[in-house]
């Protein structure tokens, strides 16, 4: 008889890089049919999941405050890459059979539902993957801050960010190949020692709200579902 999963809920947290492969912009269809199948598996398994994908692969409202863009206008078009992010992996998970429903924290009625917690928790509870976009739908938040948000919110049993590394390191293991790699760190080591896993104010409501994340390789066959299961897999923080 196969183990059950340790985690029932689970948010998971995907950058919108992760998701144009090698294509440097936009989406890699290859890439999006391989993370909708991972996903498939774990909802299998009987798991609650929920989703927040990054705008990063379109638009980064960082990136287009540097060229000239006023800062609210900016972010604004960083949340409608994630409505774009979150309708494809929507359409990449009904082509495996998984009911996916997106909503958002901003209104676009004719593509999405508006974001409500009773309903996403209804969703949720019926088995269908919720993919929250928009993120918190104000500028100055970033889509960690929204992933750390909706975890708390849903009443998650673990959030985890799904990176191109596996794990924390002490510095950034491109540039310093002698980094160290932590399997465990408290919230309170991330921001004493600014690891930048996440933006401050993502790891403070994790940290006040006592949300367990941990750090992977999304890359990695079956880091996922071995995250699920609790097993050592990247860095738990909490």
């Amino acid at each position: 008889m196969e183990e059950s999963p340790t985690y029932q809920r689970v948010l998971l947290k995907l950058s919108g890089e992760a998701l144009m492969g090698n294509t440097g912009y936009g989406i890699d269809p290859q890439i999006m049919r391989r993370v909708a199948g991972e996903v498939r598996d774990i909802v299998k398994l009987g798991v609650q999941l929920a989703l927040v994908i990054g705008g990063g692969n379109i638009f980064r409202g960082a990136g287009l405050t540097a060229s000239g863009i006023d800062r609210v206008s900016a972010d604004y078009m960083g949340m409608l890459a994630t409505v774009i992010n979150g309708l494809a992996m929507q359409d990449a998970l009904s082509k495996v059979e998984i009911d996916a429903r997106v909503m958002s924290a901003i209104r676009i009625e004719a593509m999405c539902e508006d974001y409500t917690r009773r309903k996403a928790m209804s969703y949720l509870k019926k088995g269908r993957v919720v993919i929250f976009s928009g993120g918190t739908g104000n500028p100055f938040f970033t889509t960690d801050s929204a992933a750390s948000l909706r975890a708390i919110e849903i009443g998650a049993d673990l959030m985890i960010k799904a990176t191109k590394v596996d794990g924390v390191y002490s510095a950034d293991p491109v540039n310093h190949p002698d980094a160290e790699r932590f399997t465990h760190l408290s919230y309170n080591d991330v921001l004493a020692q600014q690891l930048g896993v996440m933006d401050t104010t993502a790891i403070v409501l994790c940290r006040d709200n006592k949300m367990p994340l941990r750090v992977l390789n999304m890359g990695k066959p079956g880091a996922l579902k071995q995250a699920i299961f609790g097993q050592e897999e990247g860095t738990l923080i909490q």
